[in-house]
C-alpha cells in the first residue's frame, strides 16, 4: 500500500509505546511496530530484531544506537530520539552510514528548568530529610535550628552549559535575585543583556557559586567534568545539581567530597547508571536529594516530545531535513 502521493510506506520500529496522538504524524508515510510497554525499555535482542527489518526508529535515551545495532539494519535511514541528549546514539556512526539523527529540543526546556530549580529549593530547604522524618514518625519537637537549611534567594548561582535550559534556569534565578555566573566554550551575549549572567572559567565560577548548576552535554571532553579536583573548589555551604547528564560527575568522588563536608549537599535528576540501585552509596547520604531522571516529566512536555519525534522522523522518511537535526551533513553526503 502506498502512501500519501503514492509513495511506498517505510517500516518504523518505535521502542516504547506512547499515546496513539503522538504517532500521529507518522501515520501517512509509515507502517509502525511498536513495543506495547510504557514501562521497561525494550529487550536488547527484540530492539537488533527489528531494527533489522526497519527504515527508522523512534528511540527513548534508554535505547543505546550502536555500532553493533547498525550493523544488523541495512535499511535504516532515520534515527529519531525522543530526548534533547543523544550520548545514546553512535551519531559519527550513523554519519558514516548516512543516517539522520534528529532530538527534541526547546519543547522540554521550561519543564526541564522548573525542576531544576525544585531540586535547589529541596536540597537547599532540606526537603527530603524533613518529608522522610514525618513520614517515620520523627517529627521533633520545634527548635530553632531544626532542619535549617540554606537560603536561595540573592545567593550565586553557576550555570555550566548556557544553553537553552541554562539560560531558562537563568531567568528564574533572576527572580530570586540571584548573581548570575556561567561557564562554557562560548558566550551567550543575548543572555547576557537579558539575565545580567557574567562569563567566567569553570574554575572561577566553582569557587564563587552557591549553587552549582550542570546543564551540558555528555560528550568526551566533558564526561567526568566534576571530579575530586573540581570538588574542592566548591564552597563548603555549596550546592551541587545535576539535571543533564550523570557521566558528567566523578560519582565516588562526590560521595567522598560529600563526606567530608564540601560541598554541603547535591541535588540530582540523573545518576551514570540508571536505574541508580537502591544501595548505591550517594542515596545513603543525607545531604542528597535524588529524584529519577524527571527533568521533563510534564504531562504536556512529554506529549510535545514524543509528537516532535515523530514529526522529526515522518519529515526525515520524506527526504526533508528537520531543524532539530544532530548531523546534517548527512543531507550533503553523496
Amino acid at each position: 500500500m502506498g502512501g500519501a502521493g503514492g509513495r511506498a510506506l517505510a517500516d518504523v520500529f518505535v521502542t516504547r509505546r506512547l499515546p496513539p496522538e503522538t504517532l500521529a504524524p507518522l501515520a501517512g508515510s509509515a507502517r509502525l511496530r511498536v513495543y506495547e510497554d510504557e514501562a521497561r525499555a525494550v529487550p536488547r535482542d527484540r530492539f537488533l530484531r527489528e531494527a533489522a527489518e526497519v527504515e527508522g526508529l523512534l528511540v527513548l535515551l534508554t535505547d543505546q544506537v550502536d555500532v553493533e545495532l547498525l550493523a544488523a539494519a541495512p535499511r535504516l535511514r532515520a534515527v529519531s530520539t525522543m530526548s534533547v541528549g543523544w550520548d545514546h546514539i553512535d551519531v559519527a556512526a550513523c554519519t558514516e552510514r548516512g543516517i539522520g539523527v534528529f532530538h527534541t529540543p526547546g519543547v522540554l526546556t521550561e519543564t526541564t528548568a522548573d525542576l531544576c530549580f525544585a531540586l535547589m529549593l529541596a536540597c537547599a530547604r532540606r526537603l527530603g530529610e524533613g518529608e522522610r522524618a514525618v513520614r517515620a514518625g520523627r517529627w521533633p519537637p520545634w527548635s530553632p535550628f531544626a532542619f535549617a537549611g540554606l537560603d536561595v534567594h540573592r545567593r550565586t548561582i553557576g550555570i555550566v552549559g548556557l544553553g537553552r535550559i541554562g539560560q531558562a534556569v537563568a531567568r528564574r534565578a533572576r527572580g530570586f535575585g540571584m548573581e548570575i555566573l556561567y561557564a562554557g566554550p562560548r558566550r551567550h551575549a543575548e543572555a547576557e543583556r537579558e539575565t545580567g549572567a557574567r562569563h567566567v572559567p569553570l574554575e572561577a565560577l566553582l569557587a564563587a557559586a552557591d549553587f552549582v548548576v550542570l546543564l551540558a552535554p555528555l560528550t568526551p571532553q566533558t564526561a567526568g567534568m566534576i571530579g575530586a579536583p573540581q570538588l574542592a573548589r566548591m564552597k563548603t555551604d555549596a550546592v551541587l545539581v545535576n539535571v543533564a547528564r550523570g557521566g558528567l560527575i566523578d560519582e565516588h568522588a562526590l560521595e567522598a567530597a560529600l563526606k567530608a563536608g564540601r560541598p554541603w549537599g547535591a541535588a540530582l535528576d540523573v545518576f551514570q547508571h540508571e536505574p541508580a540501585p537502591a544501595d548505591h552509596p550517594l542515596l545513603a547520604l543525607p545531604n542528597v536529594v535524588a529524584v529519577p531522571h524527571i527533568g521533563s516529566a510534564s504531562v504536556a512536555t512529554r506529549r510535545a516530545m514524543a509528537r516532535l519525534a515523530a514529526e522529526n522522523l515522518a519529515a526525515a522518511l520524506r527526504g526533508d531535513r528537520p531543524d532539530a537535526c544532530v548531523n546534517p551533513q548527512v543531507f550533503r553526503l553523496p
